[in-house]
């Protein structure tokens, strides 16, 4: 299991965590253009300044909570991996990883491109960073390795052709999710999602022994991920 995170201010601050709810909320209520840091405080029942203690921009605190929903992703995936191996499997884990996903708004806002709900996160350096550190293109990118490696995906097609082709089914099946089309929708998208990443990658023929392994390496790869995130947000790295 994941250490929980250390030196983020709501761990210590009930003023913080009240300050990143109000955020929050007001972030998918009215968009991040909507509102100010005066009506965060407003809205937590604090003073303005308050809010300057622990973030001191509104860019700050906005990217705070973007990055708050990769931690969540990441501590949902490794608590879910760490139980059940059997989830590295790409079958199961890429129907896992948009399943938590898409329960994270910003980060589905983030997949979508949602301007008028991320402003200025959209495009932000940070959260452009967080997206290409831990989106669906960078873990794609890491783990394909370790299932060739483990017989959890065939071998004999090169391994970024390999990539960009997952990573391109993912996205989509990911878009049709958090943006439905009108078009009529598969009862489980992501059971289709599950079905197509075997029919893409081949047959899973990893031994038990074999599994283990790639979910260890998978889980080492997601906390490395952590530590990225918590050092883009301003918090301290885990401690095992």
């Amino acid at each position: 299991m994941s250490t929980p995170a250390v030196g983020l201010p709501e761990q210590h601050s009930a003023k913080a965590a009240r300050l990143l709810s109000a955020a929050g909320e007001l972030l998918m209520g009215r968009g991040a253009r909507g509102f100010t840091v005066a009506d965060v405080a407003k809205r937590a029942h604090v003073g303005k300044g308050t809010v300057y203690l622990y973030w001191p921009t509104k860019e700050d605190l906005l990217i705070g909570l973007v990055g708050r929903g990769f931690l969540g992703l990441l501590d949902d995936l490794i608590g879910r991996i760490g139980d059940d191996p059997d989830l590295a499997r790409p079958s199961r884990f890429c129907p896992m990883m948009l399943e938590v996903a898409v329960s994270q708004p910003l980060l589905a806002a983030m997949q979508r491109h949602d301007e008028d709900l991320l402003g200025v996160l959209a495009d932000h350096p940070r959260s452009v960073a967080l997206n290409d550190t831990l989106g669906p293109g960078a873990v794609i990118g890491a783990v394909l390795p370790v299932w060739r490696r483990h017989t959890l995906a065939r071998n004999d097609w090169e391994t970024n052709d390999q990539a960009f082709a997952l990573h391109g089914l993912v996205t989509g099946i990911a878009m049709s999710v958090v943006n439905p089309a009108p078009r009529p929708q598969p009862a489980d998208p992501l059971g289709v999602l599950g079905a197509a990443v075997t029919a893409l990658l081949g047959p899973e023929r990893a031994s038990d022994k074999q599994l283990r392994s790639a979910a260890a390496e998978i889980i080492e790869f997601l906390r490395q991920g952590r530590d990225s995130a918590l050092l883009l947000i301003g918090g301290a790295p885990t401690v095992d």
